[in-house]
This record gives structure tokens, C-alpha cells and sequence, in this order.
């Protein structure tokens, strides 16, 4: 994201402090994470301070302060889904993006991140990509779906 992208953000809600998470939410949408440099300008720009910024950007976890690749890849480990085989799938996904759960790959084409119930339980085993939800998976399934993201 280039630097005039995050000006212009924050250049919008100058001295609103109320409007901290949603410039966060903004920059993060955009950039895919929030580097501190850009956290010590936003703190700045909406005259909020650093240590306030860091405690939102640390205690949501929409918020990322490394990198994420540019596939968000999240795997339900809920209840039911692990019922359906969410251990094997998430082996599975694993092996195929060669990263574990949260990390990013070298390359910066996917994150891996599991999460407790994803909201879908009658779909389960469940993957979503990038917002795109991906029922009833399986090892095989998920090896054809990650496929349409390389």
C-alpha cells in the first residue's frame, strides 16, 4: 500500500479520535496488515495515544501487525466440524500452503488461521477463503480449492 493510500486515510478523519478502529479497519482492509510506523502516524493524525492505538490494534484479532498474504485461509476447529474431520482437513491444508496456523508463507500468497466456530456448523468441516465460505470439505476438496487461489 503506498504511503499517499494511508495519508489520505487518515488525512480523513484528522483529529477524530473516535474514529480510531474505523481508520484501523481501513488500513488494514487495504494493506492487509498495520505496521507500527503507520500506527505512530495514525496515533498522531488522530491525536490519540500510541499506547491507546497498539492496545485496539493488539486486542482485536481483525487487526494484524505482521504480514498476511493476500489469501486469507481460516479453518473451523469448532465442535462440530472436528466431529467431521477438521483435524485431517486442517493436516491437509497444512501440507498444500506449507504453513501452520498463524503464519504466512514466504511468498506472501496465503495466511493460515484457525478459529473455534466460523459460524456454519451444519456446513462442516468448514474452510473460508478470503470471506468466501467453503463447506462440507474434505483433504481432497480443499487440495481442489486451494488450487483456484494459487
Amino acid at each position: 500500500m503506498s504511503d499517499d493510500k494511508i495519508e489520505q486515510i487518515i488525512g480523513k478523519h484528522q483529529g477524530k479520535p473516535g474514529s480510531l478502529i474505523h481508520v484501523l479497519m481501513e488500513i488494514q482492509h487495504q494493506n492487509r496488515w498495520l505496521p507500527r510506523d503507520v500506527l505512530r502516524a495514525v496515533s498522531e493524525a488522530l491525536d490519540v495515544p500510541f499506547s491507546r492505538v497498539m492496545q485496539i490494534a493488539t486486542v482485536y484479532k481483525t487487526f494484524s501487525l505482521t504480514p498476511k498474504g493476500r489469501h486469507e485461509v481460516h479453518v473451523c476447529t469448532g465442535m462440530s466440524c472436528h466431529l467431521r474431520g477438521a483435524a485431517q482437513l486442517l493436516d491437509a491444508v497444512q501440507s498444500l500452503i506449507g504453513i501452520k496456523p498463524g503464519e504466512t508463507d514466504a511468498e506472501a500468497r496465503f495466511s493460515l488461521e484457525i478459529g473455534s466456530c466460523l459460524g456454519s456448523c451444519s456446513l462442516g468441516p468448514e474452510i473460508i477463503v478470503d470471506g468466501k465460505h467453503h463447506g462440507r470439505m474434505t483433504p481432497d476438496k480443499a487440495e481442489d480449492m486451494l488450487k483456484l487461489y494459487r
